[in-house]
């Protein structure tokens, strides 16, 4: 079972909204607990507490909206699309609530390949609202789903031009990636470094660019710049790209400074533990997963525990690595790798208990072979007596 990186980079095909919390004065408690947990990826607890907040009339449009936030990140698609549905059919749906919503669930919908209704819902999002960066890039992502590249084509141009970012060039870099279609998407990340880094960030989105072209050498200059600049970011991703370079030593140094100054050092531990598991110290990978789970949200979460799922399995403790496959699972239901992975585990796990039988019926089979031998050697010297 591979291990997987740190989530150090924008993740690819990912819309970028805001998270509407919809706070204010008359909200009750729980629903504040629950906006919290959201933004916070405790996305389980948030959902029980959205679903608390619908059942007693607080907010209900925003309260199904969350509900479905936290569906669609734990892999529910068919029931986040079921409460975005009930979000926008709700009372006083306000017009940026119902644009944030519909841009949601086009989203979704591309998760499970419904591309008619996300087309729709796009369609619905153009209608109703001045086209922005977001709702380009969502329509574009849709009509390349749908192979229709030349109205994709025109739509990241659109949503780049609104949007000259790294963060975008990135996206759009990403989703034609997703179509195996890396040259159409490399031009964007080209077009990103066209320009002069600015600050320590600047430099540090220059890095995460060089990285994607696998463009090491520049990568290392460009993060060690934002190093000097006091980003913490560039830690970790520095730490990646010497990882990618096999030199695990300059990593490990990476990502224990990143530990040291980052105000959550999930990515670091998580980086720890690859050079743990690339040294084949395992017990030590599986210390730093544990002190990364402590502090760990979202996709970082997800990264730690899928990499502790690989550890047991490199220790040969296929019993424990499916264990922790089907706790993996409770919470990201829509994993490929990882049910795969459970398939093999319940294999390994049946085989070895196979031959833990066989090897106590031999045992058994040789004690009464014994005791056999044994009571015809008294008999035979009771007989010589």
């Amino acid at each position: 079972m591979k291990i997987r990186k740190t989530g150090l980079l924008l993740a690819a095909g990912c819309l970028s909204l805001m998270l509407l919390t919809g706070c204010s004065p008359e909200d009750t408690k729980n629903y504040k607990q629950a906006a919290l947990d959201l933004e916070q990826g405790n996305y389980e607890i948030a959902l029980e507490e959205y679903e608390t907040a619908i059942a007693a009339g607080v907010k209900v449009a925003q309260s199904y909206r969350g509900a479905g936030v936290a569906q669609m990140k734990l892999g529910n698609y068919e029931d986040a699309i079921t409460n975005f549905t009930n979000a926008l059919n709700s009372d006083k749906v306000g017009k940026n609530l119902k644009k944030d919503i519909l841009s949601y669930r086009a989203a979704v919908y591309l998760k499970i390949k419904a591309y008619e209704e996300a087309l729709a819902d796009c369609q619905a999002l153009a209608e109703s609202y001045d086209m922005d960066a977001d709702i380009y890039f969502l329509t574009g992502e849709t009509a390349l789903a749908m192979d229709s590249y030349e109205e994709a084509a025109s739509n990241f141009e659109q949503a780049y031009g609104e949007d000259a970012t790294y963060d975008r060039a990135i996206q759009i870099y990403g989703a034609y990636l997703d179509k195996d279609m890396e040259a159409d998407g490399t031009r964007y990340l080209e077009a990103a470094l066209s320009g002069t880094a600015k600050n320590a960030q600047d430099h540090c989105d220059r890095g995460r660019v060089y990285y994607y072209m696998d463009d090491y050498d520049n990568d290392v200059d460009e993060l060690k710049q934002a190093i000097d600049g006091n980003n913490t970011e560039a830690l970790a991703l520095l730490g990646m790209v010497y990882m990618e370079q096999g030199d695990s030593e300059n990593a490990r140094t990476m990502f224990q400074q990143y530990v040291s100054q980052a105000d959550n050092g999930a990515k670091g531990f998580n980086g720890l533990a690859l050079c743990d598991i690339e040294a084949g110290d395992y017990d030590s990978a599986l210390s730093n997963i544990s002190s990364g789970i402590h502090v760990a949200e979202g996709e970082e979460l997800q990264s730690l525990l899928f990499n502790e799922i690989a550890v047991y399995e490199k220790k040969l403790d296929f019993q424990t690595a499916l264990q922790k496959a089907k706790e993996y699972l409770d919470l990201y239901p829509e994993d490929k790798t990882v049910k795969k992975e459970l398939a093999f585990l319940n294999t390994r796990v049946s085989s070895t208990d196979s031959a833990s039988v066989e090897s106590a019926d031999t045992t058994s089979d040789s004690g009464v072979a014994e005791a056999t031998d044994d009571t015809t050697e008294a008999d035979n010297a009771e007989s010589a007596q």
